[in-house]
């Protein structure tokens, strides 16, 4: 396998530290709003690719952690006058719901920074006493930047540039404007806990640097995150672990592309932020997964109606070749139409490419339509367990067919099941009678809904348009 390491800006092949076995460590959501559709594809990026690090026969420790404190969660708990425990633990759950019903599995590990303040301390105490880190007079201690000679090595940044940009500190207290905090001195009023330094909470960075070494140890091998992340987050924390462990932090950094609405950046002032449960409201989900990866994980994508029109045409063409077919998993009648198989993990083999993946299941539904077409039947049920199983490890094609073209988890049109049934019914009675002309009426009613109908020998089946 092939994967593009941030770190070193090439493809390398992925090397387990332990044969058999990859530790991940992937940034998660700082809980103070609901997710967005920028985290969204953050979580389906790196639930792929931990679907397929698992089908390619890895053992993977997943560990995503959770922010639940920081100055956002602070600002939103006063705003709401709400406590900040009830306002993240509001989050956590109203973000594992959107996840499920994205079809994103569960890390198997799910650290809150609020349960590692101890590990945070000592991880601080550490660095002070190797001299990297200093207690400010205001309270707070800070990471001595230019003492760490790796700095700026993922994003390929000198000091001198980042000193340039570098805003004037208000305060005065650091010893460096880089210089970062470790630890924050407690404001009058605000949640805090007890350290060397008084009462405080810990900054952001140092918190990812404790939780992924306390649960995958002090090197691991693929760091991933969202692409807002390399500076200075992830700088940070290579900065931190390292001047702590005295050894690598990670072998491999991963980052997902940008999400960006109209080709414009997601933001709340321009009036084109969506949370995942907007998006959801008005499409099935496996039409939004299906968008997050269309596009190569690296790559930014464009979140468009246009754009997830085409995702649910794509999904539809698979569906439509799985309806009324009982999928049948039969080797020597998959291998006879090509393998398909070996040319999907290939691929994805080559970074995880996902847009090349899909356009193996189109040529694979090509040949499933083909058989179909020939009444192979035996061999149609075989391609199409092949098509299920294998759009299974990107977690798609996990409806029922007629269930998806009837409308799958968000149905566009107003027009319940059964009222469509009993109009097919009163079509097939008029037909029946040779009133074509009532016949036409309902079905031209139907569409005008957005139901299609589609006659066949077998009867009368319909999908949403």
């Amino acid at each position: 396998m092939q994967v593009y390491n941030t770190l070193t800006r090439q493809k390398e092949r992925l090397q387990p530290i332990t044969p058999g076995q990859i530790k991940m460590y992937v940034c998660g959501v700082t809980v103070y709003d609901l997710c967005h559709i920028g985290h969204a594809r953050v979580m389906v990026v790196f639930d792929m690719i931990t679907r397929y690090l698992r089908e390619r026969g890895y053992q993977v420790t997943y560990v995503r952690n959770i922010t639940d404190i920081d100055d956002k969660i602070l600002k939103r708990a006063d705003e709401n006058n709400e406590p900040i425990n009830q306002l993240t633990q509001r989050m956590i759950e109203a973000m594992h719901e959107d996840e499920a019903r994205l079809g994103v599995l569960r890390p198997d590990v799910e650290p809150r920074a609020t349960a590692y303040i101890d590990q945070i301390i000592a991880l601080v105490q550490t660095l002070e006493q190797k001299g990297y880190a200093y207690a400010a007079a205001n309270g707070d201690v800070y990471y001595r930047v230019r003492k760490f000679a790796g700095y700026g090595q993922l994003t390929n940044r000198q000091l001198d540039e980042l000193q340039a940009g570098a805003r004037v500190e208000v305060d005065g207290f650091k010893e460096d404007p880089l210089d970062f905090v470790l630890w924050k001195a407690a404001k009058e009023g605000e949640i805090s806990w007890p350290s060397p330094w008084g009462e405080g909470r810990p900054g952001w960075h140092i918190e990812c640097s404790a939780m992924s070494t306390c649960c995958l140890g002090n090197t691991f091998d693929i760091h991933g995150g969202g692409p807002d992340l390399p500076f200075p987050h992830h700088e940070n924390e290579i900065a931190q672990s390292e001047a702590a462990t005295g050894q690598k932090y990670v072998n491999t950094w991963m980052h997902a592309g940008a999400v960006r609405v109209d080709q414009e950046k997601m933001s709340k002032s321009l009036g084109n932020f969506f949370t995942i449960r907007d998006v959801l409201e008005q499409h099935d989900a496996e039409v939004i997964r299906y968008l997050l990866l269309a596009s190569h994980y690296r790559s930014a994508i464009n979140y468009a109606e246009s754009a997830l029109h085409e995702a649910r045409k794509g999904l539809e063409r698979f569906y439509t070749a799985l309806n009324h077919i009982a999928p049948v998993s039969d080797a020597e009648q998959v291998a006879q139409a090509g393998d398909w198989r070996a040319r999907f993990m290939q691929v994805m083999d080559d970074d995880f490419n996902t847009p090349e993946a899909l356009a193996v299941l189109f040529d694979l539904t090509r040949a499933l339509n083909r058989a179909l077409e020939a009444e192979e039947m035996l061999l149609a049920s075989a391609l199409a367990a092949e098509l299920r199983d294998l759009g299974g490890i990107l977690g798609l094609l996990q409806q029922e067919p007629q269930a998806f073209l009837q409308g799958g988890q968000t149905a566009q049109s107003s027009v319940n099941p059964d009222v469509i049934e009993t109009l097919i019914e009163k079509r097939l009675m008029a037909k029946q009678e040779r009133d074509f002309a009532e016949a036409d009426r309902i079905r031209d009613e139907l569409a005008a809904q957005g139901v299609i109908l589609k006659d066949t020998k077998d009867g009368t089946s319909w999908t949403r348009a």
